[in-house]
């Protein structure tokens, strides 16, 4: 079998702290990006275009199947591992607490069934976030488990106001990292020691901000964590993370269990009910090969570009962009606090039949934006540049805003 786009990670990765890979320059990387050629693509946090390694990556496992069926078997094995250790490294985590879900909807799912419920328990959420992160914990009605969510006051969620709504029946806080309609930035380490200093665990559903923002679950008090690859991640659907804390990990009563859920899994003809001994056990079966290898191949992208760099792009992008908003005379919903913005930029716009006509006129420009929470939400990536935002500001300027 050929070395594709993990090849030499399989070979390099080794330790957590080298991944073996020479380091680009965002204008480096961009050339990763074959969207590039024909749209001015500001709409990660919906469904980002794949990078070109991921392409390549899932052409490969096709290839190589249709070819051989299962001869390297063993060595897509041994790429499903080094992108493990991928994505321990984005979070400076232990690789065999990371699993492998098809969504961050899987594994909110995980938490909030596992928790072992009493009538009277609550957890607590924002008011506006994705349903993703609703409708998981408004299933456990029947349960006897209250749904408290917390409202923003404009684009902000207040930790006061998420203070407040704690109490001694609260089992769990669940918050996004960014707030996928406003575009405002969770305070991770303020949230987390309130729940450490509450004695309720805290739940991160890190789809909107995974890839861009860095973050270190060795030191930010998080217990759960999700985050589906198909957004900032640059990696294809059907591909996502789970962490657990190894200390968290008792809290849940297991689900989806099956024959990979155990030690010594592939010893196929005993039975040995002995689940593993972390996060592991939440792979039940046979995974999503060609997603992992691809989300792999992106986040191998992102950490040699340095997520640190990625967001201080991602950031300067925005702010020039709320820059030309506000001399076009347009509203900025977002917070645009140091630590509270992000890569999404919510506009106000008080037409929404004439934001449905905006985005179709961008569209017909070769410009890709989206609408939330009857604003115009922009969410430009590290690759993007300022002149693909001139030419969006050209276009809502011809638009007649």
């Amino acid at each position: 079998m050929a070395v594709g786009p993990l090849g030499f990670i399989c070979c390099q990765i080794g330790s957590h702290k080298d991944i073996g890979m020479s380091k680009l320059s965002c204008e480096q990387a961009r050339a990763s990006f074959p969207i590039t050629r024909q749209w001015a693509f500001f709409d990660h946090a919906a469904v980002a275009p794949l990078s070109g390694p991921a392409r390549e990556a899932l052409l490969e496992y096709a290839d190589d199947l249709a070819h051989h069926g299962d001869v390297h078997y063993g060595q897509w094995v041994e790429r499903v591992e080094a992108v493990r250790s991928l994505s321990a490294l984005l979070l400076n985590a232990r690789a065999e607490d990371v699993a492998f879900v098809k969504n961050t909807s899987e594994g909110i799912g995980l938490v909030a069934e596992g928790i072992r419920w009493n009538a009277g328990d609550n957890v607590v959420i924002a008011q506006e976030e994705y349903p993703a992160n609703v409708y998981p914990w408004l299933n456990l009605a029947d349960r006897g488990v209250e749904v408290r969510r917390v409202p923003s006051r404009g684009s902000r969620v207040l930790l006061d106001d998420l203070a407040q709504s704690i109490d001694s029946r609260t089992r769990i806080v669940s918050l996004s990292i960014v707030e996928f309609a406003s575009g405002f930035r969770n305070d991770l380490d303020a949230i987390g020691g309130l729940c450490r200093e509450r004695s309720c665990r805290f739940l991160v559903d890190a789809i909107q901000g995974l890839g861009v923002f860095p973050l270190d679950v060795a030191r930010t008090p998080i217990d759960f964590l999700a985050a589906d690859g198909h957004k900032w991640l640059l990696g294809p659907e059907g591909a996502g993370i789970f962490w657990v804390r190894p200390e968290a990990l008792a809290d849940l009563r297991p689900l989806g269990i099956g024959w990979n859920s155990v030690l010594n899994a592939t010893d196929f003809s005993t039975i040995d009910f002995r689940l593993k001994p972390h996060a592991g056990r939440y792979e039940s079966g046979s995974l999503n090969v060609a997603g992992v290898h691809a989300l792999g191949a992106s986040i191998a992208l992102l950490l040699q570009v340095g997520i640190a760099e990625v967001r201080d792009r991602v950031l300067m992008l925005t702010d020039y962009l709320c820059e030309r908003l506000n001399q076009l005379g347009l509203t900025v919903f977002s917070s645009r606090l140091p630590d509270e913005r992000s890569g999404i930029v919510s506009v106000c716009w008080e037409d929404r039949q004439a934001l449905r006509a905006l985005l179709k006129h961008c569209r017909a420009r070769g410009i890709v934006v989206n609408e939330r929470g009857g604003r115009l939400r922009i969410s430009p990536h590290f690759y993007n540049t300022t002149e693909e935002l001139d030419r969006l500001i050209d276009a809502l300027r011809e638009f007649g805003r």
